[in-house]
């Protein structure tokens, strides 16, 4: 009986242990992002930009800004701001700003996972996320070759980009993509030049294409590795195989 009280006893600190650390914890938590808050009010009245998130750097006393436009950093009293791309040099120069952008570009996509048009393989091995605009002459000819990606295991999810921004009839366009009964013959009728009926519904364009500025894409197609690596521009089927492939191994 001494055996199952005392254990019940040292259950009982154990439980209370953990319930105070959560609640050190919690409030730690709390704190930081009060402390973070006041810093994106302030960036985001002071420089005219949207802030997404703040995450410690990699580098001991910056912050890492997540905005509409790209990765910034900043002090973390918030008196400096910074414009900048950091490498950490030791036996091999690694690109942290580059591996930030390869994790935020995947945390993104993710979102858009239901709202991307997808052309799937049979033989899915591999996934491209790739930024669209259906005017776009370099997309059209990426297009062309959906039959030979498919075949060679590729799926292919298309996330807008219209390039001449939200108020233009490329956005609208996209819109009427994106909100057709077949989404998928849509597209491929758009980037064979043909016309799309016009409608509209609830969708994700104009987040998907605010959220390729904040990943830096600048054109279009934009294609991303599953790694999060990027492609800027078109390649023809069998060289996206290789980068694949290539990535996989890395």
């Amino acid at each position: 009986m001494n055996y199952i009280y005392n254990l019940t006893a040292a259950t009982k600190l154990v439980a209370a242990s953990i319930l105070l650390l959560s609640s050190v914890l919690t409030t730690s938590a709390f704190a930081a992002q009060q402390e973070h808050a006041e810093l994106i009010k302030r960036f985001e009245q002071k420089l005219n930009f949207k802030i997404i998130s703040v995450a410690d750097a990699n580098v001991p006393g910056l912050l890492q800004i997540n905005t509409d436009t790209g990765i910034f950093y900043a002090s973390e009293n918030g008196e400096y701001f910074l414009s900048a791309r950091i490498y950490r040099v030791g036996d091999e120069i690694v690109d942290e700003t580059g591996a930030a952008l390869q994790k935020y570009r995947l945390e993104g996509i993710k979102r858009f996972k239901d709202s991307a048009i997808e052309f799937k393989s049979a033989k899915e091995k591999y996934v491209l996320n790739v930024f669209t605009d259906a005017t776009c002459g370099y997309c059209r000819k990426l297009h062309n070759e959906m039959d030979i990606l498919n075949d060679l295991g590729i799926t292919v999810r298309y996330l807008a980009f219209p390039r001449q921004g939200l108020n233009s009839k490329v956005y609208s366009d996209a819109v009427s993509i994106w909100c057709s009964d077949n989404p998928q013959e849509a597209m491929t009728q758009a980037k064979a030049g043909g016309n799309v009926a016009s409608t509209s519904c609830e969708n994700e364009v104009a987040e998907q294409y605010n959220f390729g500025k904040a990943i830096g894409v600048n054109g279009t197609p934009n294609i991303i590795l599953p790694d999060g690596t990027v492609i800027p521009g078109y390649q023809p089927a069998q060289a996206l195989l290789a980068a694949l492939r290539a990535a996989e191994k890395a």
